[in-house]
């Protein structure tokens, strides 16, 4: 099972903060200011203005899979 899936890496994309960052959270994959997850001891995997040009799906599968892996490498 995925931890970080297309939808999640959209989120991000789309996300309307510009200090938005993917944080994994608890186990949970979630989108939230960068500040934010600092404060809640989240693990950020990408920024949105790291991320802002990914667009096809094929972008957002190639970008979740290597977040996945990641993440999961980081001990998640």
């Amino acid at each position: 099972m995925r931890l970080i899936d297309r939808t999640a890496v959209r989120r991000l994309v789309d996300a309307t903060d510009p200090d938005a960052a993917l944080v994994l959270i608890r186990g949970e994959c979630v989108v939230m200011p960068e500040e934010e997850a600092d404060r809640q001891g989240g693990l950020v995997l990408a920024r949105r203005r790291e991320v802002k040009h990914v667009t096809g799906d094929h972008d957002l599968d190639s970008l979740a899979a290597r977040l996945d892996t990641m993440a999961r490498d980081l001990g998640a």
